[in-house]
């Protein structure tokens, strides 16, 4: 091996031990590489810009702010109180009525408002109805999951693994390509929900929303149910060292983190992102922090007031629906035809709507910042870089070279499995657009060196590095859950993995029928 081959594997097994570690945000460890590749000569300035430059990237950065304008309408509580059943139902029948439209609602939205508005309303739902509110709250999360792999713009890796395929000088994915394989993976994660939810997930542990009076410092003092986000200044210190109290005049009663429910010692516990902090606070604490980033999410056991005006609310779908119309039909040749000069894709469409939501304050246009993740995003850029550093040291080629020698004569069947096994575990362990930037350049390289068309390498990189089932760790939507639902570990695993498998199966076995080798 050269320099450059040993310095990129020493650089991105750092990378991956910094990101499990989890000591800084994953923005700031991937940029950490990339200028590590630059102090080299394995990067160019050029190369290590071009990702802050991208097309896939800034498109992600603006449906940040789509997704805020319908979340901020109030268009998707109305719509799921009227999917949830009243009156005596079953755990079958409502995840019937429930998960269709959930992974419909996230083939077009960000993952992680869906769950964040959709989970405490369901599980004071269930609550009212006497279920187990744990029958639902992962299927959610996992629904959000397969519906975004659905779409172009389901989730920021389609859109990261398109700007790449457009960088290697390939045709990109258009807006529906990806349902081929995306629906059929859905409506058996939908059937598979259905069967074994109910044996394999737990039933409700014990909530402290219910728990509300028992021990009340004060009359006026209630239970609420916080997420820690990205920007919450406390991650990585414990509560012994972060004043909760002096900086949100609230107490904090329990912690919820890593599936372990905390009530004793709190002083000691460690915060992470996602964590869920149970807390004494007033009537005036969500108004307060409500919109704040510094938490993902925050519940008191009561519906949510939202006074946005119906015609916001219609006004905020229909935005949306021509968004994703003008980007499909931009796709089609004739329309390339007859406007050659316009290129009417998903970044153009995006741009039109984000600016029209500014102007009619759908999200307030002054404070547009905050609802867009910055790490996520300097992470997609660095992704970028990151793979262009792993072709430019041939290190993406030698590991091609090993998993084509590894798989012997078996053939690319054999190759998808071999990737996708690699591409998951990335996931649960780091992030997915990380994950997707470690495998493309060697999906790339494979395909290069068997000769073979590179799409079904590259579709099989998305449905990968989406596919997080069995770690909680692997995808904010699950550590949302987790905490509201009092999940363990274990509880993923137990039902996640045997999902993993599925859609690995169905991977393998599809997509090198619907996109030929």
């Amino acid at each position: 091996m050269s320099f450059e081959m040993i310095f990129v594997l020493v650089a991105l097994t750092g990378m991956v031990a910094a990101l499990i570690w989890d000591k800084m945000r994953p923005g700031m460890v991937l940029l950490t590489v990339v200028v590590l590749f630059l102090c080299v000569g394995i990067l160019s300035p050029k190369e290590m810009l071009e990702g802050f430059s991208n097309k896939g990237m800034i498109t992600v950065g603006l449906l940040f702010l789509v997704s805020e304008g319908v979340r901020q309408s109030g268009a998707l509580e109305k719509l799921i109180k009227v999917l949830l059943p009243q009156g005596k139902t079953t755990i079958f029948k409502s995840q019937l009525r429930i998960l269709p439209s959930v992974a419909f609602i996230s083939a077009f939205l960000n993952n992680t408002p869906v769950v964040v508005i959709f989970a405490p309303i369901i599980k004071r739902w269930a609550e009212t109805v006497k279920l187990s509110a744990t029958k639902f709250l992962i299927p959610l999360s996992y629904m959000t999951i397969l519906g975004g792999v659905c779409t172009l713009i389901g989730t920021s890796t389609n859109l990261v693994v398109h700007g790449m395929i457009l960088e290697s000088g390939h045709a990109g994915l258009t807006m529906f390509e990806l349902s081929k394989i995306g629906l059929p993976i859905a409506a058996v994660g939908i059937v598979y929900i259905l069967l074994f939810s109910n044996k394999l997930l737990p039933d409700s542990r014990n909530s402290s929303l219910e728990e509300e009076g028992e021990d009340s410092p004060a009359s006026n003092l209630h239970i609420v149910e916080a997420v820690l986000g990205s920007r919450f200044p406390g991650i990585n210190k414990t509560l012994g060292e972060f004043n909760f109290a002096r900086h949100y005049g609230a107490m904090v009663k329990e912690v919820r983190s890593g599936g372990q429910r905390y009530t004793q010692d709190l002083n000691a516990i460690k915060l992470n992102e996602g964590d869920t902090l149970v807390l004494w606070a007033d009537e005036t604490f969500i108004p307060t922090w409500g919109d704040s980033s510094v938490f993902i999410m925050l519940a008191n056991g009561s519906e949510r007031e939202n006074n946005t005006s119906n015609f916001k609310r219609w006004f905020a779908l229909i935005l949306l629906v021509l968004m994703i119309t003008g980007a499909t039909l931009g796709e089609l040749p004739f329309v390339k035809e007859a406007i050659p000069g316009m290129q009417l894709d998903m970044f153009f469409f995006v741009c039109i709507t984000t600016i029209i939501m500014a102007w009619t304050k759908l999200f307030p246009p002054k404070k547009y910042t905050k609802y867009i993740s910055w790490d996520i995003l300097i992470t997609i850029a660095c992704a970028f870089a990151i793979s262009k550093a792993m072709e430019n040291s041939g290190f993406a080629a030698m590991t091609a070279g090993y998993i084509i020698n590894l798989s012997g004569s078996i053939g690319p069947h054999a190759l998808l499995a071999i990737l996708f096994i690699v591409t998951n575990i990335f996931t649960e362990l780091i992030t997915n657009n990380a994950a997707a930037a470690l495998s493309f350049p060697i999906a790339l390289s494979v395909a290069t060196q068997l000769g073979v068309d590179p799409m079904p390498f590259f579709v099989l990189v998305c449905i990968a590095a989406s596919a997080s089932f069995s770690c909680p760790i692997g995808y904010q939507t699950n550590l949302i859950v987790q905490g509201v639902g009092g999940y363990k570990f274990t509880d993923f695993v137990k039902f996640g993995l045997p999902l993993n498998i599925i859609v690995l199966i169905m991977s393998v076995i599809l997509i090198p029928i619907i996109w030929k080798f």
